[in-house]
């Protein structure tokens, strides 16, 4: 049977949160015989859905470090495939542990992790951090290559081994044993230059979605071993107190970082995950670690400021206990945020394993990341990736059934520098139970999403790629079409609708 559809071309205003008309095209084409609810609502909250991928000490992948490389890449993609089943839509991939690399580098040795011996490439060759852009890519996920900025080796203090491009050999008067790790200098001229030109190198080569950094900055302190870095103060530090130079040491690569990705990629997210108490009794009734003075990372500097896109604190802890209190922190960091960056709220899923919590601590505390959406908490980032592929305690379960089970697509950041337009779907065409549209080859889009009104609202329904260009087993409803950049923008959508006549107008 014939039936008349109509097509409603309609962009989302980031000012309105209305859908404005822009034209108005009729089509003739075949389809089913339904009546569709014709009151159009807002479109449907973005929601940055993360998980950490950790590879130091080959915590989350590669299990091993003498897997070939055709099993680490079926690794990484049995990893990404069930990400993707479970909804998230950004992975923050560890590409740097300690001064190597999980990338083709050549200012860098390969790391340790991914082949066994540090300075050896994978066999055959390949380029993970490629390899792992373009899969997460095509299942509509960000990647957000994570760095760890001055720790020279984890676990050992031996240098013998090191590869001789190792920055503990390029710079070895700043490289300091304590505890039971290598770190760097952050004070040494050079090794904050090398270190920022790593950051850069990386952003200029890989299309990468987001830079991160998280809470390692300074050591963690060694029991009452002070960290050696008394001749450099001397020779650097001026006027300014040990702890100023300290924490303005790691200012100066925050600011120095953000302020480069801004000039060469501005479209490019800038993001931390420090540790999530800033200081004890900010807020009131909170005690514990002092992240300010210990490790001198004065976090709520850098959100202050705006050097971050994102901010993801590590909570760390339950709701319910005052003295370090999920919710308490999170507040608190809320209230930080002049600037108004997203809050992407860090997540311990692994205290289900290490510390018993219940799996359902997890849920109550994506339920109130999600109650605090005004305060721009936008989404969560959990640590990490194996409990998810694992099903440990059943997590992925309750995910799918009730957390994530339904797509997302991850919240934009309108600050952010664009150099693109993205265009509106073509020659959309609805058919029995498919729909069709023109391929596309505009670099701005990364995806396709697809919604269905559902009752008095739009429901985002399926993110495509960008390669894909029809979807079939429809049911019969309304529908809309709309191009997906690397940011979570949106092009103006082609409405479509099987099953009779009518389109709502919403001004």
């Amino acid at each position: 049977m014939i039936y008349m559809v109509m097509y409603l071309r309609l962009y989302h205003s980031r000012f309105l949160n209305k859908i404005t008309v822009i034209s108005l095209v009729l089509a003739i084409m075949t389809s089913g015989n339904t009546n569709v609810n014709s009151q159009d609502a807002d479109w449907p909250v973005h929601e940055f859905r993360g998980v950490w991928i950790a590879t130091v000490a080959n915590i989350d992948w590669p299990s091993s470090p003498h897997l070939s490389s055709s099993q680490q890449k079926q690794e990484l993609i049995a990893m990404f495939d069930k990400l993707e089943e479970l909804n998230f839509n950004a992975v923050v991939f560890q590409i740097r542990t300690s001064g190597d690399a999980l990338y083709s580098s050549h200012i860098e040795p390969w790391s340790a992790y991914l082949t066994g011996k540090q300075g050896v490439p994978p066999s055959p060759l390949y380029d993970p951090l490629a390899f792992a852009v373009t899969e997460a890519h095509n299942r509509n996920m960000q990647l957000h290559a994570w760095f760890n900025p001055f720790r020279a080796r984890a676990g050992s203090t031996q240098r013998s081994d090191l590869a001789a491009n190792h920055i503990s050999h390029r710079f070895s008067s700043a490289c300091y044993a304590y505890g039971k790790d290598l770190w760097m200098d952050p004070g040494d001229p050079g090794v904050q230059n090398f270190t920022f030109n790593v950051f850069m190198n990386v952003l200029e080569r890989y299309d990468v979605d987001g830079i991160h950094i998280d809470d390692y900055f300074y050591p963690y302190p060694v029991g009452d071993q002070d960290f050696p870095d008394a001749n450099t103060y001397r020779r650097y530090g001026g006027k300014m107190l040990l702890s100023d130079w300290r924490r303005d040491n790691i200012n100066k690569l925050v600011k120095n970082i953000s302020k480069g990705i801004n000039a060469r990629k501005p479209f490019v997210m800038f993001g931390i995950s420090p540790f999530g108490i800033w200081k004890p009794g900010h807020p009131s009734h909170v005690v514990g670690f002092n992240a300010v003075n210990e490790i001198y990372a004065d976090s709520r500097n850098w959100l202050e400021n705006g050097w971050v896109d994102y901010f993801t604190p590590q909570l760390y802890w339950q709701i319910d206990p005052p003295a370090q209190s999920y919710t308490a922190l999170l507040d608190w960091w809320t209230e930080q945020n002049q600037h108004k960056r997203h809050i992407y709220a860090g997540n311990f899923a692994a205290a289900i394993v290490t510390k018993s919590w219940p799996v359902t601590e997890i849920e109550r505390q994506v339920i109130e990341s999600r109650d605090r959406r005004s305060k721009q908490s936008l989404g969560n980032v959990f640590f990490s990736a194996k409990y998810f592929v694992q099903n440990t305690d059943r997590i992925s379960d309750m995910f799918k059934s009730h957390i994530y089970n339904y797509p997302s697509i991850t919240p934009e950041m309108t600050w952010l520098n664009k150099t693109w337009t993205l265009p509106t779907p073509q020659n959309v065409l609805a058919t029995g139970t498919a729909v069709t549209w023109q391929a596309e080859d505009s670099p701005a889009i990364r995806s396709w999403a697809l919604y269905r009104v559902y009752a008095d609202g739009w429901l985002l329904v399926k993110v495509l790629s960008k390669n894909v260009t029809s979807v079939d087993h429809l049911i019969e409803g309304k529908y809309a079409l709309r191009t997906v950049d690397r940011l979570g923008g949106q092009g103006e959508a082609v409405t479509f609708i099987f099953g009779g006549i009518g389109a709502s107008v919403v001004g």
